[in-house]
């Protein structure tokens, strides 16, 4: 890692529910020495008991770019794994509300990853009080290469079950990253 030049490297994990993107966040950030910063709306959510609201998702949306931002202000070094994106918030207003607010469209067209990380549906799905929609992982999943392709987002999936599926985040993490400083 100390081969990086002094820019900024941002990883997102992103992907429809229950897909190991908490793990995979936090595994990178170890395994590289970075920064990490959670899912906002973990803690945002807790006490919603699954009802939210437009204002609910413009909170998130604030919520998620205050924490990347303090984060990013205390970086180890200059590399930052996300765990999620505020297009998470765009995904769900579209689903949930079939309207995303402006300040979100904005600010998506403005704020670069360098590296998105799609993690696969090839894992079983795991209960959790925040999680809605077991059946719509598909769905979602395609809504998500969607999302990215309309911003032409560098982005990998990632599969594979237990210590494989971090290991591939992993390699595709450090491929990335040799790649842009070689």
């Amino acid at each position: 890692m100390n081969n990086i030049e002094d820019s900024l490297l941002k990883i997102a994990v992103v992907g429809p529910e229950s897909t190991g993107k908490s793990t995979m966040a936090q595994y990178l950030s170890k395994a590289l020495d970075s920064s990490y910063v959670p899912e906002y709306a973990r803690y945002y959510c807790k006490d919603l008991q699954n009802q939210y609201t437009l204002q609910d998702e413009t909170n998130m949306f604030y919520g998620q770019i205050a924490l990347e931002e303090a984060i990013c202000s205390q970086l180890k070094n200059n590399l930052i794994i996300c765990d999620t994106t505020i297009m998470t918030v765009k995904i769900w207003c579209d689903y949930l509300f079939n309207h995303t607010p402006t300040p979100v469209l904005t600010e998506i067209a403005q704020r670069k990853y360098d590296l998105y990380l799609l993690m696969d549906i090839d894992l079983p799905w795991e209960n959790d009080p925040l999680r809605d929609f077991p059946e719509e992982r598909a769905h979602f999943m395609k809504v998500w290469k969607k999302e990215l392709d309309n911003i032409q987002a560098n982005y990998q999936v990632i599969s594979g079950q237990g210590p494989q599926r971090l290991e591939n985040g992993l390699k595709a993490t450090q491929a990335f990253i040799d790649a842009i400083t070689s």
